[in-house]
């Protein structure tokens, strides 16, 4: 079994979910008492934030990208970004090592594409949805028409995100909302759609709504477990 390296804490509400995805999976493969080796960079996900808001990507690259040396120095022989936005500095972090940096948006990409998926919506934060760094991976590898919200639709996705996901607040009127915006995605021709953002997860399941949910944290994780194990 190779160790992977977490690049966690962006929240960390749903890099828990990766460390028991990522168990759990091991455990279920090879049973007895085996789990998964694992090490893990959790950062400030306040510091993260700021530098996201204000546009400092470069600055963000570079704060995981140490985190990520750190993590190979270790003894980390696979990587993971546990997180869809920060994927937006993917190349970056993934340049500074040598070890194979596993993407969310390939391995959803790729599941997606599995099921015969042709036109899927889209939800995520603000950067997600709006810019090109995960769209294009759908678009030009797997041959997706891609779907996003409105805009005000998307404001409304990025602060429940932010203000309610991130800090552990569950809310039955942000799932209704969420269910009113798949609802919107699937009337325009979405055939599924993607989970964007690790913590929205935590907030719709897939008997939520009536078309299937791409759980991009489940998916990243089952990735991982495959490489990790070799098979």
């Amino acid at each position: 079994m190779k160790t992977i390296g977490l690049l966690g804490g962006m929240s960390w509400e749903s890099t828990v979910t990766y460390y028991r995805l990522l168990n759990e999976g091991i455990r279920d493969r090879l049973g007895g008492l085996h789990s998964a080796k694992i090490l893990m960079y959790s950062v400030d996900f306040a510091e993260i934030e700021e530098l996201m808001s204000s546009g400092r990507w470069d600055e963000a690259a570079r704060e995981l990208g140490t985190a990520a040396e750190n993590l190979e120095h270790a003894g980390a022989e696979l990587l993971m970004i546990c997180t869809n936005t920060l994927h937006k500095v993917a190349g970056r972090v993934a340049g500074t090592v040598s070890i194979p940096l596993i993407h969310i948006a390939d391995a959803t990409g790729r599941r997606a594409a599995e099921d015969g998926i042709k036109t899927i919506g889209l939800l995520g934060t603000r950067f997600t949805m709006e810019e090109d760094f995960y769209r294009s991976i759908l678009k030009e590898r797997f041959g997706m028409d891609v779907l996003i919200p409105a805009e005000s639709e998307r404001r409304m996705i990025d602060d429940v995100i932010f203000k309610e996901l991130c800090v552990g607040k569950i809310e039955p009127a942000s799932r209704d909302a969420y269910r009113s915006v798949v609802d919107a995605l699937h009337k325009q021709g979405a055939e599924a759609i993607i989970l964007g953002c690790t913590e929205i997860s935590l907030l719709l399941k897939p008997g939520d709504t009536g078309i299937p949910l791409y759980d991009t944290t489940e998916i990243h994780a089952e990735q991982a477990i495959v490489e990790m194990l070799g098979a």
